[in-house]
């Protein structure tokens, strides 16, 4: 059974930083594109940051310079770094895996992690 496990989040004061992490298995690490997605109480579940199958990076128009995405190869798990954190931040930020390039279509699409609460405020 394949599990996402996450770990970070909290709560933070406006320009504070948070980090997050997931750490998966190793053959979802290498064949499987990671990232991170948001949602908002009320809102839309939205991209945050993500790698793409050519391995670059997506993020948010709104957390561009504040947020990055890592990788940790050791661990198997892909991290994402928060500064500046502002009160729209606040989300559950959920880990997803996708299926990768070089995977058949047989394998399946994608898997999520369960979640974890940011939360910003003074």
């Amino acid at each position: 059974q394949v599990q996402l496990v996450e770990s970070g989040g909290g709560s933070a004061q406006p320009g504070g930083s948070l980090r997050l992490s997931c750490a998966v298995s190793a053959f979802i690490f290498k064949t499987y594109v990671m990232g991170w997605y948001r949602q908002a109480p009320g809102k839309e579940r939205e991209l945050v940051a993500g790698f793409t199958g050519s391995g670059t990076t997506n993020y948010a128009d709104s957390v561009k310079g504040r947020f990055t995405i890592s990788t940790d190869n050791a661990k198997n798990s892909v991290s994402l770094q928060m500064n500046s954190l502002k009160p729209e931040d606040t989300a559950f930020y959920y880990c997803y895996a996708k299926r990768g390039p070089l995977l058949p279509t047989t394998e399946r699409y994608d898997y999520w992690g369960q979640g974890t609460q940011v939360t910003v405020s003074s």
